[in-house]
């Protein structure tokens, strides 16, 4: 069945009751530390943000779907069915072979070996859609745009679940990254970048059970 056209805002009233089921909690320094597995766990949720981003890119138009390792693979491939698109995996160094290689990149956590994608599989002139799970710094977009850029395609857009819109231009004293400066620098501004949630509506709280363990590992 094809995906009904329909525009879609930025925290938006979908976005919005899409919002509750992204609670946020402490993980290892970061005091808001937002998970997709909260809509995971409710299917309808999840079918909705999978409609949202189906109907966007269904009117956009696309070629094919480029997941980011790891939360992407779980986003993309359900986006590309619906769509009728082929879904492409960026995977870390060292998990595909025949894989071309992105340069080594920033993000809030730390520096990151670039993402890889296989030989082939981005043809000159394709318009690819990246998509991953949530965006703040944009360092691992930034290395996804040169790779497809590498290989010939053309980025429609990176889109993202939850878009924290504070790293997008922070003033300069602010001592936080900047997506714009990034982006410039690079030379990839004219790539667009869309969220379907920010953190001014991201208000809620995760009720943390009193055997609450932080163990993931260190950013």
């Amino acid at each position: 069945m094809a995906p009904i056209h329909k525009s879609y805002e930025q925290d938006g009233p979908e976005a919005r009751a899409i919002a509750k089921y992204l609670p946020y909690y402490p993980f290892k320094g970061i005091p808001r530390f937002y998970d997709i597995g909260g809509f995971l766990a409710a299917p309808d949720v999840f079918q909705q943000i999978v409609d949202i981003f189906a109907s966007r890119y269904a009117a956009i138009g696309v070629d094919s779907i480029a997941g980011l390792d790891a939360r992407g693979f779980v986003l993309g491939p359900p986006i590309a069915l619906a769509l009728k698109k082929p879904f492409i995996m960026m995977r870390k160094e060292g998990k595909m072979p025949n894989t071309l290689k992105s340069q080594d990149y920033n993000t809030e956590y730390g520096q990151r070996s670039g993402l890889t994608v296989q030989r082939g599989r981005i043809k000159d002139g394709d318009r690819v859609l990246i998509i991953d799970d949530l965006v703040a710094t944009g360092g691992t977009l930034s290395s996804a745009i040169k790779l497809v850029k590498a290989c010939g395609g053309h980025v429609v857009e990176c889109a993202c679940v939850v878009e924290l819109k504070m790293f997008i231009d922070p003033p300069s004293d602010s001592g936080l990254p900047s997506r714009t400066k990034l982006f410039n620098d690079l030379g990839i501004s004219d790539v667009p970048v869309w969220g379907l949630v920010s953190e001014d509506v991201l208000t809620n709280e995760a009720e943390l059970p009193h055997d609450y363990l932080d163990d993931g590992e260190e950013h």
